[in-house]
């Protein structure tokens, strides 16, 4: 069953896949705004804000694109974001591609699960619950959380535990729906407030 999620999970995200290449040099100087709320080097001591540091390239030129999107459709398209809109509005097609290939260059901080969750959030993680419809993470997130760059899903290991449970929220509520073919927006409406709470502080440890 595990296969065959990762088959599906595969088969749906390869669209996502950017083919043209950034110049990391050229991110870092692009990047000095982002590092106000992401840190320099990508590692934000903010846990609201998400680290960037070792994020597939590809990802993050989708989500910059979609925030870009949603700022010249007045939120109607894309991502929405009120920081992000105007943050991704000015930069043109390059300088997505350079300063993402920045962050993917950089080496992502550690984090750490608390020993309280670690059974319960390996169990939901793996397995998922099949009687809820409830898919395992692993099966798109990989079993350290690494992601799948080719299949455009993101790598969310050591990834601050609140802004995991802040955007698992937004998927399950409908405000963000930027997912592939709306699969997280499916997957998060099925977890409750505790399996969300468990997932995220779980995946903050993962490595």
């Amino acid at each position: 069953m595990k296969k065959v999620g990762l088959l599906i999970c595969l088969f749906f995200g390869v669209s996502n896949v950017s083919l043209a290449q950034g110049n990391a040099e050229e991110g870092q100087k692009k990047s000095v705004a982002c590092g106000a709320c992401h840190g320099a080097d990508g590692n934000s001591q903010i846990d609201m804000n998400p680290k960037l540091a070792g994020q597939h390239a590809g990802y993050l030129v989708k989500q910059l694109n979609e925030f870009k999107l949603a700022s010249e459709s007045a939120g109607l398209q894309g991502r929405n974001n009120a920081v992000m809109n105007g943050m991704a509005a000015v930069l043109s097609e390059q300088d997505i591609l350079d300063i993402a290939a920045y962050f993917a260059s950089q080496k992502p901080s550690s984090g750490e699960a608390p020993e309280d969750v670690i059974e319960s959030g390996h169990k939901l993680y793996v397995g998922g619950d099949l009687e809820r419809g409830v898919t395992a993470c692993i099966a798109c997130h990989g079993p350290h959380g690494d992601g799948i760059s080719l299949a455009g899903f993101p790598d969310i290991s050591g990834q601050h535990s609140a802004y995991l449970k802040s955007q698992l929220e937004a998927f399950r509520s409908g405000e963000r729906n930027n997912s592939h073919n709306g699969m997280m927006e499916d997957i998060a409406k099925r977890l409750t407030d505790k399996d969300i709470d468990i997932l995220s502080k779980y995946i903050a440890g993962l490595y």
